[in-house]
């Protein structure tokens, strides 16, 4: 699967050339950064977890090969958190 497709039909870019993409229209927003394009991928496995997406579906589309990898993104994803609501709350006492 090709998140971002190349210049041909099929073909992704290759890592420096997205490096070169990402900086050039970056610093066009942002003078003064330290953003990678790691960064971007965080931030996407992020929002797709705090958008409820499966742990799963994100090692998956990450291409990771042990889910400990996609782990390191459920200490990020504090939205989830507040969001639960306490059964509890829900007793008649």
């Amino acid at each position: 699967m090709c998140l971002i497709e190349g210049k041909f039909k099929g073909k992704s870019y290759s890592e420096t050339s997205l490096e070169k993409i990402f900086h050039k229209y970056l610093y066009k927003v942002y003078k003064y950064h330290k953003f990678t394009l790691h960064s971007l991928r965080h931030s996407y496995a992020t929002h797709l977890l705090e958008s409820g997406v499966s742990l799963r579906y994100i090692q998956v589309l990450l291409g990771h090969k042990s889910s400990k990898t996609t782990e390191i993104y459920t200490h990020v994803s504090m939205t989830g958190l507040q969001n639960i609501k306490n059964p509890a709350d829900d007793f008649d006492l």
